[in-house]
Order: structure tokens, then C-alpha cells, then sequence
């Protein structure tokens, strides 16, 4: 089977979603990575027109992304998705913390958030992924240790999915963090080498 979907991501100052690089308080600059893809999604999903209540997940003009709105905007997030000294490392943590941003900012329940632990089967997990990704939606990513030291830029960090490539010989990821895209083996990246791993952020539209 070859399947490819890449979502319509959208860009600032020709990069790709925002950077944690640009954020001037210093911890949001260390360990504000879960702040940022959570920052993404709104502005994602505020740029999506089928569905006006997404709109007021974003408080500036998604149309006319700046560097500056988002650091603004990370200002806003930070909040409920503070960084701290072990960072967001678990799954639930952050699904609440976004929904109370998402509360407070839309006053709705017209998402639902799932977190799925990297501890499932690879092929529900793969599924998780593409299954998403086909219903046009990003998937927020946390990736603990890993074995493979290509991916060290990438432990204890939250990062964005944005596409995936499937093929003959397996599943491949695009990810989005710091600006940039970069293509990885799912399996790879699912296969961390550690009992403890992360997962995902499935996320789900109501149907009201």
C-alpha cells in the first residue's frame, strides 16, 4: 500500500509554525515546546473554514501570522502550559492544560482530547497517526529517551506531526518543531528503547 497525506501547514517568516528559538522569557525558550505545538494547533484550527469557533482559539489575525503575534501568543499559553523542572511529561498533563486554554478561549467543548501512550501496540499507534492526519489535523508529540542518537535533539520534547509518507517499507512522519520540517521512520521513533515512553494527542471534533 502507498498512501501520502501532508497537511496545509501553515508558515511564519517562511518557516513553518512557530519557533521556540524566538520566545525572549527564558524559560519558554529552555522548555516551552509544549506551549508551541499547542500555539500551532490553535492557529492551525483558527485557519480552518469549515468551523468558525475556531476562530477565537487564536487572538490575532490568523490570516496575518507574525513572529511577533506568536510570541505574544506563547505569552498567553504559557499559563496553562507552563514549562517546569521535569517539563510536561505526561500525556495528561498536557491535555489539561489545553483544555482549560481551550475553554477559556472558545467558552465550548467542540473538541475532544485523547491521549495514547507509546506503550500500545505499533500498529494502533500507526493507525492513531495516519487516521488523524487523513481527518486534517496535526498531532502533538512527546518523545522521552530514545536509543538512537539522531533523535537527540528531539528527547523530552513536544513536537507537531504534519504528514506521512507510507510505502512498501513502512510509515514515515514529518515533524514540525523549531521552524523546520523533518521526515523520520515511525517505527523508528515509536521503538524508543526505553519502558517509558510518550505518545500522542488524538483529537476529535464533537459533533454538535
Amino acid at each position: 500500500m502507498t498512501r501520502k497525506k501532508i497537511l496545509d501547514y501553515f508558515t511564519i517568516d517562511n518557516t513553518p509554525g512557530g519557533n521556540q528559538d524566538w520566545l525572549s522569557e527564558w524559560d519558554m525558550n529552555m522548555g516551552g515546546c509544549a506551549a508551541v505545538t499547542a500555539c500551532d494547533l490553535c492557529i492551525f484550527l483558527a485557519r480552518l473554514s469549515h468551523n468558525e469557533r475556531y476562530r477565537k482559539l487564536y487572538p490575532f489575525n490568523p490570516e496575518n501570522l507574525s513572529r511577533e503575534d506568536f510570541m505574544s501568543f506563547s505569552s498567553i499559553m504559557k499559563p496553562y502550559l507552563s514549562p517546569r523542572y521535569h517539563g510536561i511529561d505526561f500525556l495528561e498533563t498536557y491535555i489539561c492544560g489545553l483544555y482549560d486554554y481551550l475553554r477559556s478561549a472558545q467558552n465550548d467543548d467542540t473538541l475532544i482530547l485523547e491521549g495514547m501512550s507509546g506503550n500500545v501496540p505499533y500498529e494502533n499507534f500507526a493507525e492513531a497517526v495516519t487516521d488523524q492526519i487523513d481527518r486534517d489535523l496535526p498531532i502533538p508529540f512527546l518523545l522521552l529517551n530514545h536509543r538512537d542518537i539522531k533523535l537527540d535533539d528531539f528527547q523530552w520534547h513536544w513536537f507537531n506531526l504534519a504528514g506521512y509518507d507510507e510505502n512498501e517499507d513502512g510509515i514515515n512522519i514529518l515533524t514540525v518543531t523549531y521552524g523546520e520540517y523533518k521526515w523520520f521512520s515511525l517505527r523508528n521513533i515509536y521503538d524508543t528503547g526505553y519502558d517509558r515512553k510518550g505518545g500522542i494527542i488524538r483529537i476529535f471534533e464533537r459533533q454538535l
